[in-house]
């Protein structure tokens, strides 16, 4: 089967089915805990706001943040709805790391690697036409998610009002793609994770590039 092949279907083979209450809790507390990621945004999306309205609008506005959202929402449509929770704990566990001023290098261009790794996850798992390795995976997601709530937890904005802003924002945006994709089917999901993997790689041109000019001015 080609990576790129596009075989119509009514949802993805190998997930079992679930209730729509549990998905839709599931969706929920992943995007409780990717809110987290809108603590403050990278230098790439601008200064976080105050009250319902910053908290609502700052996880949309940044376009790898927002891809994130959308790329966590794909790969638990297509692979299974636990990969939510692996986000919700790669969320809390690297919103902690950057509140605690924990960093990494080049910490901008991984943000954008990882919304291409979301999109090869899918990729990949279309690819081998089996059931993929939930741990695995997980872990792929996890980590993905984790570096940005690292970037963004570096300083929280905003009272109870901006997380439950940022809270509707993240869920409504993993929710409206995870409930989207289980009714378009599989065909879909592997185009927009063709998508994603090149916004992914088009967005680190920018730090790419940055990295480029800091050594050639040293």
């Amino acid at each position: 089967m080609s990576l790129f092949s596009f075989k119509s279907s009514s949802g993805p083979t190998w997930p079992g089915p679930s209730s729509p209450g549990r998905e839709l809790a599931l969706a929920a507390c992943a995007g409780f805990g990717l809110s987290l990621l809108g603590a403050l945004p990278a230098s790439a999306h601008g200064l976080a706001g105050h009250g319902l309205a910053g908290g609502f609008s700052h996880p949309l506005s940044g376009l790898d943040h927002l891809f994130l959202l959308i790329g966590v929402g794909a790969a638990a449509s297509f692979i299974s709805a636990r990969l939510l929770l692996f986000a919700l704990g790669g969320a809390v566990a690297g919103g902690l790391f950057g509140l605690n001023g924990g960093g990494l290098p080049v910490a901008e261009l991984l943000a954008a690697v990882a919304v291409s790794v979301l999109g090869l996850l899918i990729l990949l798992s279309r690819r081998s036409g089996k059931p993929p390795s939930i741990p695995v995976s997980g872990l792929a997601v996890a980590v993905s998610v984790a570096i940005h709530g690292m970037l963004h937890g570096h300083e929280a904005s905003g009272g109870g009002s901006w997380w439950l802003g940022a809270l509707l924002a993240s869920s409504l945006v993993v929710g409206l793609t995870f409930l989207v994709l289980r009714r378009l089917g599989t065909s879909w999901t592997v185009r927009l994770a063709v998508l994603l993997t090149l916004a992914g790689a088009v967005l680190a041109l920018g730090p790419i590039g940055l990295l480029a000019g800091g050594a050639a001015a040293g």
